[in-house]
């Protein structure tokens, strides 16, 4: 495998650059399973009072950040994630023991304790790279962070779920129907894997945008949870640039300066699983290296759904007295069964049941990025970022066929405009008789570099504290992108058999070969101004370019899909702070955004000519971008010292999007349209708080979301029950639902509350338990809401570890501990031809159907660390 061909290069080569680094004990043995935000002393084991533990000091910037006070002050101290304790002295002569037994307490020798968790960061940057951190009491916006603490707490391998336990307001929504290929949801907008989804808010790893380049979609399962040394979702901040729509994450992963020690841990549980991961971190000297590499095998909880997972991430730091620079490698190769949504008829049957097959995802990639900063003034660093990455992907999906016997030769096939198949070469295809199906496959095989470049002045202004901060950033894309269509017909269970022959032609199963390449460059600028002690006023903007090209590799000469779509903004963002009484400040804040319509969309917007979503391209009639309008205020509190220590937020938010971009079905349920088609309307409020103590830690939060549509439309909906005569389009065959203004967006929860603890029961067995409580939600296809919702559902999880001894730990972590089935994800479908693709198992009537969530699932592990 070509990642684990890397994967042994890049170690081999640490491994010779760093012979002479010592290798630290790690720090978190004594952490959980899975460590979490952990108190910051963990309880003596006998009355007397054990030694206090000097907690790790809370980080002031991210790892490759540079603080630089108005004075001029040097590169701050690093951070360090797990550091080796101090050798023990060597026993003394029995003589000496002897004299000294009575008199030396117990205290004096305690148990081993656990070091403290990763602080949760005090400053944030204010732009995708390093540089640009302010306090966070200075933002004014929403900032969440979760630390490489909170994730080994939630014992969970997918960012998907330790984002969704920890950060208020995001929840999984699965389109795919696989746990690691899943989407998140921040405030109604959505963060996906699947191209079609309007993705709305954008993603980066150490300073370079991963939302990939065809669809903007993000691949989370590229990253190996122990490497990732903290994630932070910030809103209302356009410098973050396109899809920043509803807000901005951010991975910052582990290197050499903030991580010493080594890991390893095995895990083996419900469904398969099998996984193991190792990391390790040393510094000699100026020079810092880290690796992680993980391996995942999973059966699936559902027919058809494993999964295989191997990937890996490397950095080689060098610092100095006024830099520091990494270069780093992300790697990974991935293989998944998505089984997606299932009929709640077939799920009533079994509650692992699959609809249509196959459906695999192969994904691969290869990420290369170097970044830096240098200190060129006493208050000024200039910081960069340059990346290259590739990345491949190829899909199969089973359907139900859109095609069927000619009426006047049902021995061949037809369109269901009457008009025959032809296969290669012009052939008439064969009708191979039972129930028919067919298997769409797509590809994509991606090139993207880009590079940021930005400046930070820390001067003071007219005697005040000031932070200035100017970037520029240019990314380019390349894809290349098939699709074609194979006659196949159903066995039982859902199961499509291919034939092996492929279609070409008529036009809608004509093979398509794209190439979709993106230019985007960005241009920031943003100020932070102490007005006084206590008031701080922020405001800059954006301005982005973005062009996108299509060409058609079988026609050049095709009008419909050799164009280029050019989309221009200015995005501007104003807020101020105000520090109400110690450790109480007030927020607020106004800022815009934008994302232009990706390649995918570009290349399907033509209502004539649907699209078999993640399939076909066709004609593109021209979309416009989508913009979004974001008011936010709210107070946050931090108060307390490391032994109790209470920050709780709340606030109100309201983004309005125009000419939000809808996806529209056609007749038959699988092609599909894009089209700007409204306004849509996210507001609500959300408040949180955390409490820690020397022995327990706390937290809940609550999010309530009122996303609806602000401007009436007719949706394509096919297999609504309650869909009727379509109005604005004249084809006899199209069923639409009319949406009202005020009607809610299907797949957006009113509410969702989450709280959760860990409990230090001795200095180390430690026990937790995690809440996510949704409400209910409209399917995908009733924009009208005219049918029940989505039923709410509530779900807990457990996770405990105990320290065998310093250097060994045993964990176990369980999921879903009550067993409730429960979906997160519903839309409709053709109930007739359902029935006839079970080959008589079912008569179906309910057109409804959802992603199954998983179900009680059970995993423990072991983890060494040196």
């Amino acid at each position: 495998m070509k990642a684990r061909t890397i994967t042994s290069a890049i170690a081999g080569v640490l491994c010779c650059v760093l012979g002479g680094g010592s290798v630290a004990v790690a720090q978190e043995a004594g952490g959980g399973s899975a460590g979490t935000s952990q108190p910051a002393t963990p309880p003596a084991t006998n009355p007397a009072p054990a030694p206090s533990v000097n907690p790790a000091p809370a980080p002031t910037t991210t790892p490759d950040a540079t603080e630089i006070s108005p004075g001029g002050t040097s590169l701050p101290e690093v951070q360090v994630i797990q550091q080796q304790p101090k050798p023990k002295p060597k026993p003394k002569p029995v003589r000496q023991v002897k004299a000294k037994k009575a008199t030396v307490p117990v205290a004096a020798a305690p148990a081993p304790q656990p070091a403290p968790a990763t602080a949760e960061p005090t400053e944030v940057k204010m732009s995708p790279i390093g540089g640009s951190e302010i306090p966070v009491a200075k933002v004014p916006g929403t900032v969440s962070t979760v630390t490489a603490s909170d994730i080994a707490s939630t014992g969970s391998v997918v960012p998907q779920d330790y984002l969704a336990q920890r950060v208020p307001g995001i929840i999984i929504s699965d389109v795919q129907g696989n746990g690691f290929q899943s989407d998140i949801q921040f405030r109604g907008f959505e963060v996906s894997p699947v191209n079609g989804v309007a993705q709305g808010m954008a993603v980066y790893q150490n300073g370079v945008r991963i939302n990939e380049a065809f669809g903007d979609v993000v691949n989370l399962d590229f990253l190996p949870d122990v490497a990732i040394n903290n994630v932070t979702v910030m809103t209302g901040n356009p410098v973050f640039g396109l899809n920043a729509l509803g807000g901005s994450i951010s991975f910052d992963m582990k290197n050499g300066f903030n991580y010493h020690g080594a890991e390893f841990d095995f895990r083996a549980g419900s469904f398969g699983r099998i996984q193991e991961s190792a990391q390790a971190g040393m510094q000699s000297g100026n020079v810092g290296a880290y690796i992680a590499l993980q391996n995942i095998n999973d059966d699936g909880w559902r027919e058809f759904g494993p999964t295989t997972i191997n990937r890996m991430y490397t950095d080689l730091g060098f610092k100095g007295d006024n830099s520091e620079f990494h270069i780093n490698f992300t790697g990974a190769n991935n293989k998944y069964g998505v089984t997606a949504a299932a009929p709640e008829q077939l799920l009533d049957s079994a509650w692992n049941r699959a609809y249509t097959n196959p459906q695999v995802t192969d994904n691969q990639v290869e990420m290369v990025s170097v970044n830096g900063q240098i200190k060129v003034a006493p208050a000024t660093v200039v910081s960069g970022v340059a990346y290259y990455r590739h990345f491949e992907q190829s899909h199969s999906d089973g359907n139900i066929a859109e095609f069927e016997a000619c009426d006047t030769n049902p021995g061949i096939l037809c369109n269901e405009d009457g008009e025959q198949l032809t296969g290669p070469g012009g052939s008439t295809v064969t009708n191979p008789g039972g129930e028919l199906g067919s298997i769409d496959y797509t590809s994509q095989n991606a090139d993207s570099f880009g590079a940021t470049l930005q400046a930070v002045n820390k001067n003071k202004v007219f005697g005040h504290n000031n932070q200035f901060l100017i970037g520029t950033s240019y990314d380019h894309g390349h894809v290349i992108y098939g699709a074609s269509s194979e006659v196949g017909f159903f066995r039982p269970h859902f199961v499509v058999q291919g034939t092996g022959t492929t279609l070409t032609g008529p036009e809608d199963f004509t093979p398509r070969n794209i190439t979709a390449a993106n230019d985007y460059f960005g241009l920031y600028i943003t100020d932070t101004f102490d007005v006084t002690s206590k008031l701080s006023i922020t405001a800059g903007g954006r301005y982005n370019y973005a062009a996108i090209r299509l060409s058609d590799l079988n026609d050049p000469t095709n009008p419909d899909l050799n164009t280029t779509g050019i989309f221009e903004r200015f995005n501007p963002a104003a807020g101020l702070t105000y520090k109400l009484v110690p450790g109480i400040s007030l927020y607020g804040g106004y800022s815009e955004a934008n994302r232009a319509p990706t390649p995918a969309e570009s290349a399907c917007a033509d209502p004539d000519n649907p699209c078999l979503i993640e399939s076909f391209l066709t004609a593109d009639p021209p979309l416009k971008q989508v913009v979004s309008h974001t008011w936010e205020v709210g107070l946050r509190g931090d108060h307390g010292d490391r032994h109790n220590h209470f920050q709780w937020s709340a606030g109100l938010f309201r983004t309005l999007n125009t000419n939000d971009i809808v996806t529209q079905i056609a007749p038959g349920g699988t092609r599909g349209f894009f089209v700007n088609a409204t306004n849509t309307l996210r507001q609500g409020i959300e408040a949180s708080a955390q409490y820690t103590t020397d022995r327990y830690n706390l937290y809940a939060s609550y999010t309530y979301t009122n996303a609806t549509f602000r401007k009436g439309y007719e949706q394509f909906s096919p297999n609504n029950p309650n869909a009727g005569e379509c109005v604005t389009v004249s084809d006899p065959n199209a069923e639409c639902i009319e949406v009202m203004p005020g009607d809610h967006i299907p797949g957006v929860p009113d509410h969702i509350f989450k709280a959760g603890f860990d409990y230090w029961l001795t200095s180390k067995w430690k026990f937790g338990a995690d809440l996510i409580a949704s409400s209910g939600q409209y399917f995908y296809g009733d924009e009208n809401n005219s049918n029940p919702k989505l039923a709410g559902y509530a779900k807990v999880n457990l996770h405990t570890s105990y320290d065998l001894t310093d250097h060994i730990q045993i964990y176990g972590l369980i999921d879903n501990l009550f067993d409730n089935h429960y979906g997160t994800y519903g839309t409709f479908f053709d109930t007739e031809e359902a029935s006839g693709a079970s080959l008589g198992e079912f008569d179906f009537t309910d057109p409804r159907s959802f992603t199954p969530a998983m179900p009680f699932a059970a995993y423990g592990g072991v983890k060494v660390k040196f």
